[in-house]
């Protein structure tokens, strides 16, 4: 059966708390409710000793985005960074499909999503304290946005701080670029939540 992981227009993402939080978790449900997949993050030995000694924020990650057949639907890697990230999205064969570059503008974490060749596709920027971001395209158009505030069925499920939706209006049908939004999404959580 094909998956449908990238066709919901609405995302609900709940991170799992793992013991000693050595590895994140996240399972994906969409609009109604229904999971999705999860985005798993796979760590080596030494990068589970590493993170006892140095600061998380800093230290290299990959994260793998997987269906509910538990198959591999894309991946999201970062190298060691000091400052600002810049993150690899990847198809299930390993192909570059996105890149996403952390900028610093006065205490307002903005992500500019790009594709393969470097070409700007859409740009994230908001408060992480209030978590509440907004997603524009290439030309400025607010296209979705990420946030802690649910609606209908949702609101009784989520109720915690370690959840977030991400919204991309129906409009918007680039399959590719909602693979890199949704992944921008669970990256802001990385870079920034986990960095506390």
């Amino acid at each position: 059966m094909k998956s449908n992981f990238f066709e919901s227009n609405t995302y609900f993402v709940d991170e799992k708390v793992n013991f000693f939080r050595f590895e994140n978790l996240y399972q994906i449900y969409d609009g109604n409710g229904e999971n999705i997949g999860v985005i798993k993050q796979k760590l080596s030995v030494v990068q589970k000793l590493l993170r006892l000694l140095l600061n998380k924020n800093m230290l290299p990650f990959l994260l793998e985005i997987r269906n509910t057949n538990d198959e591999v639907e894309a991946t999201i890697s970062r190298g060691w960074t000091f400052f600002m990230s810049k993150i690899v999205i990847a198809d299930a064969n390993g192909e570059t499909t996105g890149i996403i570059k952390q900028k610093f503008k006065f205490f307002t974490p903005t992500f500019k999503i790009y594709n393969a060749s470097e070409d700007l596709l859409a740009e994230i920027s908001g408060d992480w304290k209030a978590w509440n971001f907004t997603i524009v395209d290439e030309f400025g158009a607010q296209i979705g946005t990420i946030t802690k505030k649910w609606a209908g069925a949702m609101k009784e499920i989520f109720t915690t701080a370690d959840k977030y939706n991400v919204n991309i209006e129906e409009s918007y049908k680039n399959q590719e670029n909602k693979k890199a939004i949704l992944s921008a999404a669970i990256t802001i959580d990385m870079v920034l939540k986990e960095s506390k």
